[in-house]
C-alpha cells in the first residue's frame, strides 16, 4: 500500500506522464525514502512547469513588460512647477563651553571651555537631473552646530543644507535678481549660518583668570527667496495654439507630450533631445502656444514668455492651413519684442506645418512671397521634409557653438 504523501502528490495537478510513473516508481524503490523517489521525478516536474519569466530568455523574449501609463496634460501640470516661494533658515551656531579643568593634585587649572561650532549654511546647487520646482519644499533650515566641549573642545559645526534646483534657475528677494544658476553644479549661498559662541576660555586674561562667562551661538540668516525655472534648450518651438508644435517635438525627439486630434493647447514646457550620428545632442522646448497680448500677461503670457528668454535660435511655427499665415508670425515677433527688446532679433526660422493639407500647399507660396526669412514646409504628422529640418537646426546649432567659443564662453552642452 502506498503511503500518505504518495496519494497525496498523485492527487496534485502534475502533467501525465509523472501520474503514469508513480506506481511504477513505488514498485521498482521498494519503499525506499522520499527523497530516493523526488531525484528521479525532478526532471519530469520540472518540464511540466511553466517557466519562470526572464528578459534574457528566447522564449519569454515575445512577452512584453507593462507599459509606464500615459500622464494626461492635466494630471502632469501638478508635477510641473517653474515658480516656488522658499523661506530659509541658516544653522545656529553652538554655545560656548562653560568648564574648568581638574585633575588630582591641581585644583585650579583654570578655563577649558571651548567655542561652540558654526551653524551650516543652506546652499541652492543646480542639477541637471532636475526638470522642475516641484521637489522643492516651501521651508529649508541648516543643520545646527554643536555646543563647545571641554579640554578646550570646539564643538562641531553644522553640515550644510543642499537644495537641488534644475539648471536655469532664478534666484529673487523683493523683486531683485541675486541669482542666476546656469551651469550643471553651479551654487549659490541662500542663507548662511550662525557663529559658535565663545567658551570661557576666551575670556581668559590677567585681569579675569576665572572668568564665568561664555556666549550664545548666533542665530543663522533668514530670508524669503523666490525661485523662478526658465528652462534652458537650445532650440524653442513658437507658435500660436494648435499650430502643432508638440506634434513636431514627438517627431524629432522621443519627448511625448500630449497631443489629440482636437484643439488644445499645452500647459506646461517640454524638452526633447535631437541625436545625431556624431553624437551631437540638441535640445529643442516645446513652448505652450502664445495668445495676443502675451506680454501685457494676458492668459498665461507672462509664465510662456520666460521659458523662451534662455533658447539661442528659435523655431517660428506656422499653421499653413490658415488664411494668411504670415499675419501669424508678424504677431509672434511683435509679442516677443515687446516683452524682451531684442528677443526677436534671435537666429530662427520658420516651419510652415500641416503641409500635407491642400489648402496649406497654396498658401505656401504666398508666405515666402511676404517674409524674408527661410521657410521650411513639412507635415509633423506623416514626418514629410522633417529632413531638412534637421540638416537646418544643425547648421543653427554649430553656429551658436562657434560664436560662445570665439566670445570665450563654453556652449551649452546636453
Amino acid at each position: 500500500m502506498a503511503p500518505l504523501w504518495w496519494a497525496a502528490l498523485a492527487g496534485r495537478a502534475v502533467p501525465a506522464a509523472v501520474s503514469a510513473v508513480l506506481p511504477r516508481c513505488w514498485a521498482v524503490l521498494g519503499g525506499r525514502p522520499l527523497r530516493s523517489l523526488l531525484s528521479l521525478l525532478s526532471p519530469l516536474l520540472v518540464a511540466g512547469r511553466p517557466l519562470p519569466f526572464s528578459t534574457t530568455c528566447v522564449r519569454c523574449s515575445n512577452r512584453r513588460l507593462r507599459q509606464k501609463r500615459v500622464i494626461s496634460e492635466r494630471k502632469l501640470t501638478r508635477y510641473f512647477v517653474d515658480h516656488r516661494k522658499v523661506r530659509v533658515v541658516g544653522g545656529q551656531g553652538g554655545e560656548g563651553g562653560h568648564s574648568f579643568y581638574s585633575e588630582p593634585r591641581k585644583i585650579f587649572g583654570g578655563p577649558d571651555g571651548g567655542n561652540g561650532g558654526d551653524g551650516g549654511h543652506v546652499i541652492l546647487k543646480a542639477d541637471r537631473q532636475m526638470k522642475s520646482l516641484s521637489s522643492v519644499l516651501p521651508f529649508y533650515r541648516g543643520f545646527h552646530g554643536e555646543r563647545g566641549g571641554r579640554k578646550n573642545c570646539y564643538g562641531a559645526n553644522g553640515a550644510c543644507m543642499y537644495v537641488k534646483v534644475p539648471v536655469g534657475t532664478l534666484v529673487k528677494e523683493d523683486g531683485e535678481v541675486v541669482a542666476d544658476l546656469t551651469q550643471h553644479g553651479e551654487e549659490y549661498v541662500a542663507a548662511y549660518g550662525g557663529a559658535g559662541g565663545k567658551g570661557n576660555r576666551f575670556f581668559l586674561s590677567n585681569e579675569n583668570r576665572a572668568p564665568m562667562l561664555f556666549t550664545p551661538g548666533e542665530p543663522g540668516q533668514e530670508r524669503v527667496l523666490h525661485l523662478e525655472l526658465k528652462t534652458t534648450a537650445h532650440a524653442g518651438l513658437v507658435g500660436f495654439p494648435n499650430a502643432g508644435k508638440s506634434s513636431l517635438l514627438r517627431a524629432v525627439s522621443r519627448a511625448r507630450p500630449a497631443v489629440a486630434p482636437y484643439p488644445f493647447t499645452t500647459l506646461n514646457p517640454h524638452v526633447g533631445i535631437v541625436h545625431y550620428q556624431d553624437f551631437e545632442q540638441i535640445s529643442v522646448a516645446d513652448i505652450p502656444g502664445l495668445i495676443k497680448g502675451a506680454h501685457q500677461n494676458r492668459g498665461l503670457g507672462m509664465a510662456f514668455l520666460r521659458h523662451i528668454e534662455r533658447c539661442r535660435f528659435l523655431l517660428y511655427v506656422v499653421d499653413l492651413s490658415v488664411s494668411e499665415p504670415w499675419i501669424q508670425l508678424q504677431d509672434l515677433k511683435y509679442e516677443l519684442e515687446q516683452y524682451k527688446k531684442g528677443l526677436s532679433e534671435r537666429p530662427c526660422v520658420v516651419i510652415g506645418n500641416k503641409i500635407d493639407l491642400a489648402q496649406s500647399k497654396i498658401n505656401l507660396p504666398l508666405l515666402k512671397e511676404h517674409i524674408d526669412d527661410r521657410v521650411i514646409a513639412l507635415s509633423a504628422l506623416t514626418g514629410d521634409n522633417l529632413e531638412e529640418l534637421f540638416e537646418h537646426l544643425r547648421e543653427l546649432y554649430d553656429t551658436y557653438v562657434k560664436t560662445e567659443q570665439s566670445q570665450g564662453q563654453s556652449p551649452i552642452k546636453w
